[in-house]
């Protein structure tokens, strides 16, 4: 389509599902009257971030997909003509379980999913407990207004994931993501994580000659021991910063994109045109010890 208006929609979460969903239709409503054709949402926006602990009641929080929050994100986006990026908890069937982002099509038109392939396990990111890893593989989907992959948070620290996605078509990147840093912890330590999350996707944007967009969560949870960093942002092909979110506010924003700037980015940086694909194949090892 070439020229693309992209929202992102960065929040705060509560306990209950309810007030999360209705603040999420809220803010898709005002990025759709800023002019917005896709719209993305936080990783895991109906809930809190649950992972921080290994307790079987979260299960409980976990959907079908198609289900609930796709059927009723599907009317929010055919009446407003609008792309709904949204990722959720899901129940695949008992004792099977995922973090899976569904793509809405403007029409209302339920695209398909992602499910996360990359699932850490980390203090206060307890992930593997609760998810099995993708077995989608990665994905694009093929909107009324661009053809985007989406790729999930921890999905984020891997060129791997990126770059297939862009080898499979994708002109925008979405990452939906929860992250943030221990409020015990220092500032220079802070910075330098969020520096690092932010240099690896702005790499991505780079070497794959696609627009980036990271969508963060921001507050403090888990009874204040973690603060989510916002800091969401976009990048062009070049990673130059489009837009950037702060720490601490929430955030409904709606940045211009064209997507026609890859062609002039892949031309005058030819990456993919240099690629030596004969030479990958060590790649697919876990570490090249002669094992």
């Amino acid at each position: 389509m070439g020229k693309v208006k992209v929202g992102l929609v960065q929040m705060s979460c509560v306990k209950e599902r309810q007030p999360n969903m209705d603040k999420a239709i809220r803010e898709i409503r005002n990025a759709a009257a800023k002019g917005a054709q896709i719209v993305c949402l936080q990783e895991l926006f109906t809930s809190l971030y649950f992972c921080d602990v290994e307790d079987y009641e979260n299960f409980k929080l976990a959907e079908a997909i198609p289900g609930p929050s796709t059927e009723t994100l599907s009317e929010v986006a055919k009446e407003l003509g609008v792309v709904i990026i949204a990722s959720l908890f899901e129940k695949r069937t008992e004792g099977l379980y995922h973090n899976t982002t569904a793509v809405i099509d403007a029409d209302g038109t339920y695209l398909g999913k992602y499910r996360k392939m990359h699932i850490p396990d980390d203090p206060a990111f307890y992930e593997k407990f609760y998810f099995t890893p993708g077995d989608l593989g990665y994905k694009v989907f093929q909107t009324k207004f661009a053809k985007i992959g989406v790729l999930i948070c921890w999905d984020q620290w891997y060129p791997e994931a990126s770059r297939i996605t862009a080898l499979m078509g994708a002109e925008i990147m979405f990452y939906p993501t929860a992250i943030g840093w221990a409020t015990d912890q220092d500032e220079d330590t802070n910075k330098e994580q969020y520096d690092a999350w932010q240099t690896i996707q702005r790499s991505h944007a780079v070497a794959n000659g696609v627009h980036v967009v990271s969508v963060n969560r921001v507050g403090f949870e888990q009874d204040g021991a973690m603060k989510f960093w916002g800091g969401s942002f976009v990048a062009n092909p070049q990673g130059k910063l489009m837009y950037l979110g702060t720490h601490d506010e929430e955030e409904t924003v709606v940045v211009d994109i064209d997507t026609k700037a890859t062609d002039h980015y892949r031309t005058h940086w030819p990456f993919l045109r240099d690629r030596r694909i004969d030479s990958y194949q060590p790649i697919t090892k876990r570490y090249l010890d002669g094992e």
